[in-house]
C-alpha cells in the first residue's frame, strides 16, 4: 500500500461483542468460515468429532472445521430473557458498547427485531453483517427497534460473478439475479429508513480487481465500500488492493487501529469525496491462550486475534469463543466470565490501547478513543 507511516493514527478500543444468532443462510459461498461453527443442516444427528465442513445438503461450507475442534452445533438464539441475561453477563465481565449480530445470515431470523431491542435496553449499540438477501423485509422494524447498522457483503456486480463463488447447488446466474435484486432493494430499505449501510468487499487477488471496481461504481454512491484483505492469501490481496487504490487516485487520510484485536484500516478520499477503506489483518495474539497454539505462526494464524464471539449451543448453553481457528477454546458462558481467559483478554484491551497511546502519541495521532472497533466511518 501507500507509505502510511506519517498517516494520522486513531486508536479504538475493542468493545464489541461478535453474536452467531441463527446458522441458516440462503447463499452458499465457497469460501465462507461459518463463523467457526459446522452448518447446523448438514450435522444434525452427529456427535462432536463426526461433524464436517465438507458441503452437504445444503452446500455451504465451515472452510476451517477439518481443523478448529467446534464441538458444538449452533442453534438459532431467541429473543427472550436467556439471551438479555447472557448479553448482561458479558457486558459485566468485559468493557462492552456494541454487539454486532452475524451469522448465516442475520436478516433470516424471525426475531430480529427482538433481539436488536433486548441488546438497545442494555445500552448496547446494535450491527449486523448481511448478504442482503431479506432486508427489504425486514429492516424497517429493525430500524424501529435500533439498527445502528448494517454491513453487507458483496460479492459481485453480475449474476455470473455471484454464481461463480457459490457451491454447484446455487450456481445459477438466475438464482443470482434474484440475490442481486434483493441486495439493491435492502440497500434502498435501509438508506430509507436511517441505517448506515457499507459494503464489504473481500479481494482475494489482481484478478478481481475489475470486479471491485464495478462494485464501486455501482455502489459507492450509496454505501461506504471496504475493501477487506483475503485471510488466505493477504500477500496478492494487499497488492490488489493497491491497483484499485491507483487507479481510483485514491489518497490515503488516516489509519485506524482496534486496540486489542486484530482489526486494522486505511481511510482514503477519491478525487470525488467519497470515502473508501482498507482492511487488513495486524499479527495480534492474546498473550497467553495463543503462546502455544499450533497456528500461532504467520502462515497457518489467518485472523490473529479477532475478537470475543458468543454461541447458543444446540440444545445447550451460551458458549464464548476467542477465535474460529481454534473453535475448541470455547467455553460455556458461566465458565468464561469466571475464567482467566476473560480476565486476559479485558487486561489485554486496556493494556493494548495503552501502548498504542503511546507509541502513536506523536502530532499524527489522536487520543483513544472510547468508540466502538467497528464504528461505521471506519
Amino acid at each position: 500500500m501507500h507509505d502510511l507511516e506519517n498517516l494520522p493514527v486513531e486508536v479504538r478500543p475493542d468493545r464489541t461483542l461478535r453474536v452467531k444468532i441463527i446458522d441458516a443462510c440462503g447463499l452458499a459461498c465457497q469460501f465462507c468460515h461459518n463463523e467457526g461453527t459446522p452448518v447446523t443442516t448438514d450435522n444434525t444427528g452427529r456427535a462432536a468429532g463426526e461433524f464436517t465442513g465438507a458441503p452437504g445438503r445444503t452446500g455451504r461450507v465451515s472452510i476451517y472445521l477439518k481443523t478448529n475442534g467446534a464441538n458444538f452445533l449452533p442453534a438459532r438464539i431467541a429473543a427472550d430473557s436467556d439471551f438479555a441475561l447472557a448479553l448482561a453477563a458479558v457486558r459485566g465481565s468485559l468493557p462492552t458498547n456494541e454487539v454486532h449480530f452475524t451469522g448465516g445470515e442475520p436478516t433470516l431470523h424471525p426475531e430480529l427485531p427482538g433481539l436488536i431491542r433486548i441488546a438497545r435496553r442494555l445500552g448496547l449499540t446494535v450491527g449486523l453483517t448481511s448478504n442482503g438477501e431479506n432486508g427489504a423485509a425486514v429492516l424497517p422494524e429493525a430500524a424501529a427497534a435500533g439498527l445502528d447498522r448494517i454491513n453487507l457483503s458483496v460479492f459481485g456486480t453480475t449474476p455470473d460473478e455471484l454464481a461463480a463463488v457459490q457451491a454447484p447447488r446455487l450456481a445459477s446466474p438466475k438464482l443470482a439475479a434474484r440475490k442481486l435484486d434483493a441486495l439493491s432493494k435492502t440497500i434502498e430499505a435501509a438508506r430509507e429508513h436511517g441505517i448506515k449501510v457499507s459494503a464489504n468487499i473481500v479481494i482475494p487477488d489482481s484478478d478481481h480487481v475489475e470486479r471491485v471496481l464495478r462494485i464501486i461504481e455501482q455502489h459507492g454512491r450509496s454505501v461506504v465500500v471496504r475493501m477487506l484483505v483475503s485471510l488466505e492469501d493477504d500477500g496478492a490481496s494487499l497488492a490488489a488492493m493497491q491497483e484499485v487504490v491507483d487507479h481510483l487516485g485514491a489518497a490515503p487520510v488516516r489509519r485506524i487501529i482496534t486496540a486489542g484485536a486484530s482489526d486494522q484500516r486505511v481511510r482514503y478520499r477519491l478525487p470525488d469525496g467519497r470515502t473508501l477503506y482498507a482492511k487488513s489483518i495486524r499479527p495480534v495474539r492474546l498473550p497467553g491462550t495463543c503462546a502455544d497454539c499450533r497456528f500461532n505462526n504467520p502462515d497457518d494464524c489467518q485472523e490473529g486475534y479477532y475478537g470475543v464471539r458468543m454461541y447458543r449451543a444446540t440444545d445447550g448453553p451460551f458458549m464464548v469463543g476467542v477465535c474460529i481457528q481454534r473453535m475448541d477454546l470455547c467455553l460455556p458462558l458461566g465458565e468464561f466470565v469466571m475464567s482467566q481467559r476473560c480476565g486476559e483478554v479485558a487486561s489485554f484491551r486496556e493494556d493494548e490501547a495503552a501502548r498504542l497511546a503511546r507509541l502513536y502519541s506523536g502530532e499524527a495521532a489522536r487520543r483513544p478513543s472510547t468508540a466502538s472497533s467497528n464504528q461505521f466511518d471506519q
